[in-house]
C-alpha cells in the first residue's frame, strides 16, 4: 500500500523493494507472492531509467520466483506483468550485464504455460531475436534465451509462425557458436526443436540443421537431455523432409546411424534418450530408401536390444 500510494516516487519504490526483499524468505510471505511481483514489475516500469532500481527489483523477483519452485509452486504471471518485463527489457537491450540477470528472470517467468503465453502475447520474440543477434558471444544470454524462446514456440496455439521462422538463423547462430557449451548448446537444441514442431523450416534448411544437431550429439555426447532434445528435433525434421533422414545417413562427419548406436549405449539406462531415439528411428523408416540403409547398417539389433532393456515400456 505505502508502494501504491507513491508510484511516482523513485526512493519509496527502491525503500519498498527493499523491505519487501527482507520478508520474502519467511515461509509466511508466500501467499503474497504473487501480489508482490507485480507491484514489483510496475515500480520498475514506471522507473525503467534507474538503473539501482531495476537491478533491485530484478534480484527480488529472482528470489520470489525462485522460492515459488522450490515450493512446487508455478507463478502465472499476468499480461501487464509481462507488459513491464517487456518494456523493462527494451529499455536497457544494450546493457549486457543487466540483460544476462533479466533474461535469467524471464526463463524462470515462462516455466508457467500461462506467463508464457502472457509473453507471447505481448510480442517479446522480436526482441529475445535482437538480444540474441546483439550477446551472440554471451553464453549466460543465450542460454536463457534460448530456453525462453522453447517455452514460447512450444505452444500448441502458436500464432506466430512469421515470427518464429525468423528465429530459425539465430537460434542456429547460437548453437554453431556454442558447440562446446554442452548448457547453452542444450538450451538451443531445444529450441530448434519446437521451432521444427512448428513447422518453421524451408527445404533449404533441413540439411544444414540436421547437420549442426548431429554436430551437437558429437561435440556432447554425456549429456542426456541434449542427446533426447537434438533427436526429438532430428526426428521432427525426418517427419517434415526424406532431405533431413538422408542427411543424417550421408553426413560427411560420420554415419548417423553409428551415432545413433553409440548415444544408446552410453545413455541405455536413460528410458528418456532410448524413447527419443527409437521416435528418430520410427520416422527414418518411413522412407524406403533410408530403411534399406538402416537394415544394412543392423539397426534391428539396437532395436532389440532396446526391447530387452526396456520391456515395460
Amino acid at each position: 500500500e505505502f508502494m501504491q500510494a507513491s508510484w511516482d516516487v523513485e526512493e519509496v519504490q527502491a525503500k519498498g523493494i527493499q523491505r519487501l526483499a527482507s520478508f520474502v524468505k519467511d515461509k509466511s510471505a508466500s501467499p503474497y507472492l504473487l501480489t508482490c511481483t507485480e507491484v514489483i514489475t510496475l515500480a520498475m516500469k514506471i522507473h525503467t531509467d534507474s538503473l539501482d532500481l531495476q537491478v533491485e527489483g530484478c534480484t527480488l523477483l529472482l528470489e520470489i520466483l525462485s522460492q515459488a519452485l522450490e515450493q512446487g509452486v508455478i507463478m502465472d504471471l499476468d499480461v501487464s506483468v509481462a507488459s513491464c518485463l517487456l518494456h523493462t527489457v527494451r529499455k536497457h537491450s544494450e546493457n549486457g550485464e543487466f540483460l544476462s540477470m533479466l533474461c535469467t528472470l524471464l526463463m524462470m517467468v515462462s516455466a508457467s504455460e500461462v506467463a508464457a503465453e502472457n509473453l507471447r502475447k505481448v510480442g517479446i520474440i522480436p526482441d529475445l531475436l535482437s538480444i540474441l543477434r546483439r550477446f551472440l558471444h554471451n553464453d549466460k544470454i543465450c542460454f536463457s534465451c534460448c530456453a525462453v524462446l522453447w517455452s514460447l514456440a512450444v505452444s500448441e496455439n502458436n500464432a506466430d509462425q512469421a515470427v518464429l521462422a525468423s528465429a530459425l538463423p539465430v537460434t542456429s547462430a547460437v548453437l554453431q557458436k556454442h558447440l562446446q557449451n554442452g548448457a547453452v548448446a542444450e538450451s538451443a537444441c531445444s529450441a530448434l526443436w519446437a521451432l521444427a514442431l512448428q513447422g518453421c523450416l524451408a527445404d533449404s534448411d533441413y540439411e544444414p540443421t540436421a547437420a549442426l544437431l548431429l554436430d551437437a550429439l558429437r561435440m556432447n555426447p554425456e549429456r542426456a537431455v541434449l542427446v533426447k532434445n537434438g533427436c526429438l528435433a532430428l526426428a521432427s525434421l525426418v517427419r517434415l523432409s526424406e532431405t533431413a533422414a538422408l542427411a543424417i545417413l550421408l553426413d560427411s562427419k560420420g554415419s548417423g546411424t553409428d551415432l545413433i548406436k553409440d548415444e544408446y549405449h552410453l545413455h541405455s539406462d536413460e528410458p528418456g534418450v532410448a524413447e527419443a531415439l527409437c521416435l528418430l528411428m520410427n520416422e527414418m523408416v518411413q522412407y524406403d530408401e533410408v530403411m534399406l540403409n538402416m537394415r544394412s547398417q543392423k539397426m534391428e539389433k539396437l532395436l532389440s536390444e532396446i526391447k530387452v532393456q526396456f520391456p515395460f515400456s
